[in-house]
């Protein structure tokens, strides 16, 4: 019974998870190899240079050397965090807001008004990008970073409202009347009970929305055209990527460091993050 019971765990449970999680690590594996792969590996056929490749015997630190001497990436690296920090805290304050109006007051047409919010976010960016030029055109606001600051938005207040709507809703309504019988207003109830019980879905929503600001590419590429203006996705494939060269050392490096700041977020609150997915307070 007990070797059945190991038996059954290894196929259903083990074996499954350990080929879900190198299939996913993988390609960050395959960026780290090749970040500190020297150029003679990197450019010669696996059967020429007569070397592994999936490792290699002789790791080198040019490549980020090159990446932080040669590049403006560190100039990337803070155009990115800036954009990626405002427009998110500009998108959480208007979800809250929103999504709060349409979980909790009663008023005629909401449930259509959160759907067209649904249905906002799910329209391509593609789509948004042209009529946005001109407005950013019309302002004089473009390659700054105020044209992504105030572009972002457009897509990410809709993905906030409507999952800070979702989290409002599992909060017991009860906790609010008693904080409204004990003298606070709908605002003050709104603030000092709904807001602090929902951080777990307030951070999960950041997370979301800091994510997309960093990774996001098609705006930063219309908006902005000086290098010093760039931000990492932007940066790293344009100015590494010369005609039919290709930098992969540099590049590689430049994907991976601009991967760790995302990773950092979401492995210090990934508590919060699952909290804000499951729910809230169970009544």
């Amino acid at each position: 019974m007990v070797v059945e019971r190991r038996w059954k765990r290894w196929v259903y449970f083990y074996l499954p998870m350990t080929f879900l999680v190198v299939i996913t690590l993988f390609p960050f594996y395959w960026m780290f190899i090749t970040a500190i792969r020297p150029d003679a590996e990197l450019y010669k056929s696996w059967r020429a240079a007569q070397n592994a490749p999936f490792w290699t015997l002789q790791p080198t630190l040019a490549h980020v050397q090159d990446l932080l001497e040669k590049t403006m990436f560190l100039r990337w690296l803070w155009n990115t965090f800036l954009i990626a920090i405002v427009s998110t805290m500009i998108s959480l304050v208007c979800g809250l807001f929103a999504g709060y109006a349409l979980a909790r007051l009663r008023f005629r047409g909401a449930g259509m008004i959160g759907t067209g919010i649904f249905v906002t976010y799910l329209v391509p960016q593609t789509l948004l990008f042209i009529p946005l030029a001109d407005v950013i055109r019309n302002f004089h606001l473009g390659n700054t970073p105020w044209a992504l600051i105030l572009t972002y938005p457009t897509f990410l207040i809709p993905f906030c409202t409507w999952l800070l709507m979702g989290y409002f809703k599992t909060i017991p309504k009860e906790l609010e009347e008693c904080a409204r019988i004990d003298g606070a207003t709908r605002f003050g109830a709104m603030v000092r009970i709904i807001f602090p019980i929902a951080v777990p879905g307030i951070l999960s929503a950041g997370i979301f929305a800091f994510t997309l600001s960093w990774n996001e590419f098609i705006y930063a590429l219309v908006f902005l055209s000086s290098p010093e203006r760039k931000t990492v996705p932007v940066g790293v494939v344009s100015e590494l990527i010369r005609g039919d060269i290709y930098f992969w050392g540099q590049l590689m490096a430049g994907a991976l460091l601009g991967s760790v700041p995302v990773a950092l977020v979401y492995s210090f609150f990934v508590e919060y993050y699952v909290t804000g997915l499951t729910g809230s307070v169970k009544g």
